[in-house]
């Protein structure tokens, strides 16, 4: 061991202590004699605001408080009255809807209103039993997640597809948004996480929403079963994977001549430009914006 000032504050500390100064933390060497006895350590006053010390040790620090209000950056309030979810939903325009709801085949009020029930039932679930969509969505969730559902609704109504298949529907969307606008026709939801799959399933019956089936698979097993395969004539995805992949799985489902409609980010344009990949099957019909940001839907055909 080196010798100085250093050397001997470290040989006097208590062992696994770090030696303060330039010199790295260094163990106090055994003793024959007899160990320094350590000081007692008062006992601690219980003020009532935190667990009491820890006495088995006598000199063991005691547990450390634990603030009422958890510290982690991803707490968040978990109030879900009847009040609260009522304040939060009053704030957002549902007048926005309206353009997208109007035409043959759904009433716009009646519409909205069922669309807000849903979108109650989706923030109390978010809140009180997993995760469907940001927390930071839930101020925004007509803006962020509906008029992007309901958005290409005349789009979808105009085609002949009367089969769908909804790839990653996650909470229902855009399936359950675009079912209370009024496409018609029987839907198949697939998801691959099981507390999804049990909020759309209560989604349905709540809204009582019929002639729709929920699987809980990954698309990938689903589009093997025999009986799933040629079986629609529409398929949509939202927010998923890129759209070479997508459309890979999806012309394994769709029958000949049917349709795609693909919800895409800003990156879109790139992957319609790749060369390889889905033209084999698939051939591009048109890409309509929906929303006010960046987002659009494309529309392919089924070769």
């Amino acid at each position: 061991m080196r010798s100085g000032p250093a050397s001997q504050r470290a040989a006097t500390s208590e062992p696994g202590r770090s030696a303060r100064g330039a010199d790295a933390y260094e163990r106090a060497p055994r003793r024959s004699g007899p160990t320094r006895e350590r000081a007692s350590v008062a006992p601690r006053v219980d003020r009532g605001d935190g667990p009491p010390a820890r006495r088995d040790g006598g000199g063991r620090r005691p547990f450390p408080r634990r603030d009422r209000t958890p510290q982690d950056p991803s707490f968040r309030s978990r109030n879900t009255s009847p009040a609260a979810l009522d304040r939060l939903l009053d704030s957002q325009s549902w007048a926005s809807l309206r353009p997208a709801l109007e035409g043959p085949g759904v009433e716009v009020e009646p519409a909205i209103e069922t669309l807000r029930r849903y979108a109650r039932l989706l923030i109390e679930w978010n809140r009180s039993h997993s995760n469907l969509i940001s927390h930071n969505d839930e101020a925004r969730i007509v803006e962020r997640h509906l008029i992007e559902s309901v958005g290409p609704a005349s789009l979808l109504k105009q085609s002949a597809c009367r089969r769908w298949i909804d790839f990653g529907s996650g909470a229902g969307l855009p399936a359950i948004p675009l079912i209370i606008a009024g496409v018609a026709g029987a839907w198949t939801l697939v998801e691959s996480r099981r507390t999804k799959t049990l909020f759309i399933r209560k989604a349905l019956q709540e809204l009582s929403l019929e002639s729709i089936e929920v699987v809980n698979d990954r698309l990938e097993n689903v589009v093997l079963e025999p009986s799933r395969q040629g079986a629609f004539d529409g398929f949509v995805s939202r927010a998923t994977l890129k759209l070479t992949p997508t459309l890979t799985l999806a012309a394994k489902v769709i029958a000949t001549g049917g349709q795609a409609f693909l919800w895409k980010g800003s990156g879109f344009e790139a992957e319609l430009a790749e060369k390889s990949g889905w033209r084999s099957d698939w051939e591009l019909v048109n890409t309509a914006p929906v929303g006010s940001g960046p987002n659009v839907v494309v529309v392919m055909k089924r070769r």
